[in-house]
């Protein structure tokens, strides 16, 4: 159970997280956003991190086997990157329509699911 719920807050962290890197870029199309200062445009982008802040350190705490949890260290960041590429894709496909994904990105994708598999082999 608590790797399912390392996950899930990891999912949860990576979502706020693509929206403070790169929401703001999708938000440049409003036309309120566009007249931010880019000092504004960053404390915004610090107020979405907060949220993945929130998410992500209990992730790694509850999930760490150190903390009682089922993953290494190593582990955990194998799950947040792939996690975090995921959550990336989803976000470049439904928010952004001029990006697209390609056959190489899909290559991509099956040696990130091969490294987890390495990674968690015994």
């Amino acid at each position: 159970m608590k790797g399912i719920f390392t996950i899930v807050l990891l999912l949860f962290s990576n979502t706020f997280m693509t929206l403070a890197w790169y929401g703001h870029l999708k938000f440049a199309e409003w036309k309120w956003f566009n007249k931010l200062s880019l000092l504004a445009v960053i404390l915004i982008s610090w107020g979405i991190a907060l949220f993945e802040y929130l998410f992500q350190v209990p992730a790694n705490k509850l999930g760490y086997q150190g903390n009682g949890g089922p993953y290494s260290l190593v582990e955990l960041k194998v799950l947040q990157e792939v996690i975090t590429l995921v959550v990336f894709a989803l976000f470049t496909v439904i928010f952004f329509k001029t990006e697209t994904l390609r056959p190489n990105h899909g290559i991509a994708a099956v040696f990130l699911i091969l490294a987890v598999y390495f990674v968690f082999k015994k």
